[in-house]
């Protein structure tokens, strides 16, 4: 519709409109499912000695640890920095799994979708262990 002339016609116009309509629902329904994926992201990873599993949310926050037998051979400080790399590296994957989620929904050249997959990956990094 490149001339401006042509929304005098009505059923044009009416067209136009329907088409723009369901480029806004399509998009909205897209924008929900991403909201739903996000919400449901949970991501595990362990530390490199495989002394605890976690799992966070997508969010960052921790929802669960398991503990292997082995921390019972190593120093308290050895387990917390077990604890802090897992969760490290829970981020890491949860931050690019985040991305691939609005990438898919949003387009990679979205300027939204960078935007928002930056804020995720700063929630992410910004948060610790227990923060909730």
């Amino acid at each position: 519709m490149s001339d401006g002339g042509a929304f005098l016609d009505p059923d044009e116009s009416m067209a136009y409109l329907r088409g723009w309509k369901g480029r806004i629902d399509r998009v909205a329904a897209d924008t929900q499912a991403m909201s739903d994926r996000l919400g449901q992201l949970r991501v595990s990873a362990e530390d490199d000695n495989r002394l605890v599993e976690v799992t966070i949310d997508s969010t960052g926050v921790l929802v669960d640890a398991q503990f292997s037998e082995r921390i019972q051979r190593v120093a308290p400080d050895v387990v917390s920095r077990a604890l802090l790399s897992a969760v490290g590296a829970a981020r890491l994957k949860a931050a690019e799994r985040a991305r691939r989620i609005i990438t898919e929904a949003m387009g990679a050249e979205s300027v939204a979708a960078r935007a928002i997959t930056e804020r995720v990956k700063q929630q992410l990094r910004g948060r610790e262990p227990g923060d909730g």
